[in-house]
């Protein structure tokens, strides 16, 4: 390859010789190995369990040890954890700091441009956590959208006693305790004499 030679010449040195490049889709990844190490160093896969576990099969076949891929949405997520779960080393990169780099050409495909990249070593990982943090941090989301959505439909049951002339917040200053609960229930159940309370 006429850049691979044009790399050396400049004095770039081989930091991953065993890497691949993959360019992440919605519904395709393209996965590029050095072309030495298949008869179709570039393949084209599907987004599915099944698909992403034969990368990771067909890049163990090319004594593939390192991949870069860049953080495409969340696309690249499922990938990046069967790829760490099978040994890899994976670099996940902001795109951004591939577009960044000069000297592109436009006839390469991006996985192989990944690959270069990461084969000389110009490419920074992203920091990503490990497992049990990310399991955490999962949890943390998680809870805190259940609280942002228990707030929202408090304010949404507030707008529609509003809405009904029903001035519960003007009684009590929590119409989710036990008193705003009893009292709720009550005019659920068809009662409509406000003096019993």
């Amino acid at each position: 390859m006429k850049r691979e030679e044009t790399l050396k010449k400049d004095g770039f040195k081989l930091v991953h010789p065993n890497a691949a490049g993959i360019d992440i889709a919605s519904q395709m990844h393209y996965v590029a190995v050095p072309p030495d190490r298949d008869a179709t160093p570039v393949r084209k896969f599907g987004s599915f369990t099944a698909d992403l576990h034969e990368i990771a099969h067909w890049l163990k076949q090319c004594k593939i040890d390192t991949v870069a891929m860049e953080s495409t949405g969340i696309y690249w997520v499922q990938l990046y954890l069967i790829l760490e779960e099978y040994g890899f080393e994976v670099f996940l990169v902001n795109a951004r700091h591939i577009k960044n780099v000069s000297g592109r050409k436009s006839d390469v495909l991006d996985c192989q441009w990944i690959l270069q990249l990461h084969t000389y070593g110009l490419l920074s990982p992203s920091f990503q956590p490990e497992s049990i943090t990310r399991e955490l941090r999962t949890y943390m989301r998680q809870r805190k959208n259940l609280t942002e959505g228990y707030s929202t439909q408090i304010q949404l049951m507030q707008k529609a006693f509003e809405q009904m002339n029903i001035k519960l917040h003007n009684v009590i200053a929590d119409i989710t305790g036990k008193s705003g609960q009893q009292i709720i229930q009550t005019i659920l159940s068809g009662e409509r004499n406000a003096c019993i309370y």
